[in-house]
């Protein structure tokens, strides 16, 4: 047919439209989208499955695979991909560059996950992103959600937007995983993990995103008590503890949010700068495992 082109006559394919490497679908309007049909040691290979997974991650926050029958070396590799792991962590097991999230009956007393929070806030440099592979999963139970804290940045009163911008808050390990311990103990670890002050917005270093940058182990404002802000008592006890509540509220707003039902050798990869999480705990006392690589980020801006 007169229409039709020889083989050497093809136009050129735009780059720019090529068609993409990775079958992906979106499973919520503002975050998550499922990969399918590729495995992370294809992606750790391939420069080109990789940036193309970085850009959706940097787009969707966080990606989903199911199937992952992967070793510790191979989990490690992956996320290696992103930069550096962090030291270990000091309140969970750890192994070969993973920490390991094991809870079944004996471990309630240190569960501390249904808490929506964004991991190692309370680092100077907290984590860039991780990669979480389960190895055990209850038969029901267990999910994970995510949040895109960019989403609820953007969707504030203008109002408060302006109350916030230059505010800086500090976040606890203390009163995360310090609670339970005895005081001496507790003392030794606020020694260790001094809270570190970060921007209540901060900015994205690689999107440029405004991010809402508090959580449920922010402790309080470093600089509301101005006069700007404050004319009497009550406007900053309880005026500044009413608005630090109400923007960690606004991570429990379900049209910001993922839910993800873990099933055995799924993994999620998130950016830890622009989302938070919460484990639902909800599956007592069965038993459910998961393995983290955690990556080292940078100074919040």
């Amino acid at each position: 047919m007169k229409n039709m082109l020889h083989a050497e006559e093809q136009a050129p394919v735009d780059a720019d439209h090529a068609p993409p490497l990775i079958k992906a679908k979106p499973l919520s309007r503002y975050i998550g989208t499922e990969l399918f049909d590729v495995t992370l040691g294809e992606i750790a290979r391939d420069d080109a499955l990789f940036a193309e997974t970085k850009a959706l991650l940097l787009e969707r926050k966080v990606l989903f695979l199911r199937d992952q029958d992967i070793t510790r070396a191979e989990h490690v590799a992956f996320a290696e991909r992103f930069g550096p792991l962090e030291e270990p962590h000091p309140n969970a097991p750890n192994d070969s560059g993973l920490v390991l999230l094991y809870k079944d009956a004996d471990s309630t007393p240190e569960h501390y996950e249904n808490v929506f929070h964004s991991d190692t806030i309370w680092r100077e440099r907290p984590a860039m992103g991780a990669v979480l592979r389960c190895v055990e999963t209850p038969e029901v139970g267990g999910d994970t959600i995510w949040v895109n804290m960019v989403q609820a940045y953007r969707d504030l009163p203008e109002h408060v937007k302006q109350q916030i911008d230059g505010l800086r808050a500090r976040s606890s390990f203390e009163t995360l995983f310090g609670a339970a311990k005895p005081m001496e103990l507790r003392h030794q670890l606020k020694e260790r993990f001094p809270d570190p002050e970060h921007p209540v917005v901060r900015t994205h270093p690689e999107t440029g995103e405004k991010i809402l940058y508090v959580n449920g182990v922010t402790t309080h404002f470093v600089n509301f008590h101005t006069p700007q802000n404050v004319r009497f008592g009550t406007d900053f006890a309880p005026g500044s503890g009413n608005l630090l509540n109400y923007l960690i509220s606004r991570a429990a707003i379900p049209e910001y949010q993922v839910r993800w039902r873990w099933t055995k050798n799924s993994v999620a990869i998130w950016d830890n700068r622009s989302t938070q999480h919460y484990a639902v705990q909800d599956y007592w006392p069965a038993v459910r495992k998961m393995e983290r690589a955690t990556i080292i980020g940078d100074q919040p801006f």
